[in-house]
């Protein structure tokens, strides 16, 4: 997810009476502004099977929310004390998408490179009754043997992954001009490497237990789709292109090996039925959310780190969250391919 706090629609009237680049909204219209979300499925092409026919479907959030908050608690059922991996789960989307899961009965695998605040969440959990487990688990997902290690200690301690969150994901101001190389190796380390390491080795755990309606969700970006017109974030875009490449070329061996493991990538694009697969590979691809991401890009400019949120009615990490559990909600013969969702006003 990247956040562009001049990426936005602006409203006829909405700016009267402001002048100057950085006059703030009125804070009740800023409060009226909605979450845009488009969901596209995609469904078989009778007339040729390898294509697929998509549909979009549209709705205000009260709507979508409704009809996706209705299917999802029908369809989290079949989850129950099965065992999920969070990636990046320290904060922002990852500690919400812990939270929804452990809220659903889920056991969570929740990791980070420091989880202090992922064992404060569980204590959290704890107290409020939550029917599901977070367990935390510290990983540097820029390593693979971080990550080796704890596959292995999943697979001793709570038998495999069902479900992989692939989250975790980071930004440096590194230009393409005169960023550093150790700044390009850190974005494409955790956003690509470690991704794909976590995806092999979570499909791996599935097939091994014989696992056949597993769930991996890639969280992507809108920034994976269209290059932000912004020099810091062109690498960081790169990274998440590769994600979204690496979502579809996912998908294509799942189908050559015939499994029903689902993929997702998020982005709100898409969704594939095939009768004979379930094993899916999944993106959801948010715009603008309001989290540390800002902060800990400009850490050096606490100031501007804060405008990127003031301009707009960002997505919460909650939104993205309902988005993760509606995907996995569906029956195992529908496969939400991705999802692509940004605050109303913003544009791209």
């Amino acid at each position: 997810m990247w956040p562009f706090a001049e990426q936005r629609r602006v409203e006829p009237g909405a700016e009267a009476g402001q002048s100057g680049s950085s006059s703030r909204r009125s804070s009740d219209w800023g409060r009226s502004a909605a979450v845009a979300a488009v969901v596209t499925r995609e469904w078989p092409d009778p007339y040729d099977p390898g294509r697929n026919s998509a549909i979009q479907v549209l709705g205000s959030p009260s709507e979508v929310g409704g009809r996706l908050g209705t299917l999802a608690r029908a369809g989290m059922e079949r989850w129950r004390d099965r065992l999920a991996l969070v990636t990046g789960a320290s904060g922002g989307v990852g500690a919400a998408v812990a939270r929804a899961l452990v809220q659903q009965g889920l056991k969570v695998v929740g990791c980070a490179r420091t989880v202090g605040n992922i064992e404060e969440l569980a204590a959290e959990c704890k107290s409020a009754g939550y029917p599901g487990t977070l367990i935390p688990y510290r990983c540097d997902l820029s390593n693979e043997e971080d990550i080796l290690s704890m596959f292995s200690a999943v697979r001793s301690q709570h038998s495999g992954v069902d479900i992989c969150i692939n989250n975790a994901g980071l930004a440096r101001p590194d230009t393409l001009l005169s960023g550093s190389t150790s700044g390009w190796k850190d974005m494409f380390n955790v956003n690509v490497l470690g991704l794909s390491i976590c995806t092999r080795e979570a499909y791996q755990s599935m097939r091994e237990r014989k696992v056949d309606d597993g769930h991996i969700i890639n969280i992507n970006s809108m920034s994976g789709h269209q290059v932000p017109p912004q020099s810091v974030a062109h690498f960081y875009s790169a990274t998440k292109y590769a994600v979204t490449a690496l979502t579809e070329g996912l998908r294509q061996e799942l189908r050559e090996a015939q499994t029903h493991i689902r993929a997702t990538a998020w982005p709100l694009t898409g969704a594939q039925l095939l009768s004979r697969l379930s094993l899916l590979a999944q993106c959801i691809s948010p715009g603008v959310v309001e989290t540390q991401f800002a902060f800990k890009l400009h850490d050096k400019d606490p100031e501007k780190a804060a405008a990127t949120y003031e301009h707009m009615k960002c997505l919460k990490p909650e939104d993205v969250a309902k988005a993760v559990i509606y995907v996995l909600s569906t029956p195992p013969h529908v496969q939400i391919g991705d999802i692509q969702m940004r605050p109303t006003e913003q544009v791209t």
